[in-house]
């Protein structure tokens, strides 16, 4: 499934940079807790084990994906695992892994290779669904694997950006939205909109039957369609995670 998804996504890959282009990356990681029994959820009782991302232009166009899958919390963490929200897809990964479809490498190499992606496409933005979380997640592993020798995950000149933020501002004033999470119930307990990536997706994609992967990658290639369709309605908005 994940080849056939790939296969259509990628249509623009090239060797060439074009310089007129203005790359972006988008990205995803997947969590396990550092303590298990804590109660709640925060980035920073999180360890990614599963980071993808994508290469793209604000319409969505995909250029180079990546699929990653942590060693040091993957294999190294074995019993904390088990308490991963999507524990129950360990054996699917283990067959991704085998086929090549994700690549089960060290933290130290899958930075690298993002650092990697950023330069050689000259990116300055990065985003995420709910980027707070990803951000959190992605920083506090750093911090665990390098005893704090290394503390941010992402370079500081990087813009840091969040789809959720821009989804709010954009598709959450939408009458057309509104009515669509009323119809379905797709709204808290308080009564307010629900802005998740899959939600966002079924409105975009007008397929109510969606369901998401809740995998690296995968998640990349719903979420690319939240921000572009942000950016198609030339609407004002607030992109920085921190502004």
């Amino acid at each position: 499934m994940i080849i056939e998804i790939l296969r259509k996504e990628v249509i623009h890959m090239s060797k060439k940079i074009d310089k007129r282009i203005k790359y972006r990356i988008i990205l995803d990681c997947e969590t396990c807790p550092c303590d298990k029994d804590f109660e709640g959820i925060s980035p920073w009782n999180m360890w990614f084990y599963d980071l993808g991302w994508a290469v793209v232009d604000k319409r969505g166009n995909v250029y180079k994906t990546q699929s990653f899958v942590n060693a040091d919390i993957f294999l190294a963490e074995k019993e904390l695992m088990q308490s991963a929200y999507y524990a129950n897809k360990i054996p699917m990964y283990w067959e991704q892994i085998k086929v090549g479809q994700r690549i089960l490498t060290s933290f130290a190499k899958i930075r690298k290779a993002f650092l990697a992606d950023i330069q050689e496409y000259n990116v300055i933005e990065v985003y995420a669904h709910n980027m707070k979380f990803d951000w959190g997640a992605l920083t506090n592993t750093q911090r665990w694997l390098t005893k704090s020798k290394y503390r941010y995950f992402f370079p500081k000149d990087i813009m840091i950006c969040d789809t959720l933020k821009m989804a709010r501002q954009v598709i959450g004033k939408m009458p057309t939205y509104r009515n669509f999470c009323e119809e379905n119930g797709y709204l808290t307990k308080n009564g307010q909109l629900k802005f998740t990536a899959e939600i966002l997706y079924r409105f975009i994609s007008k397929n109510n039957d969606f369901t998401e992967s809740h995998t690296g990658l995968e998640d990349v290639l719903i979420e690319k369609e939240i921000l572009a369709y942000c950016f198609k309605q030339h609407k004002k908005m607030e992109r920085k995670l921190w502004a």
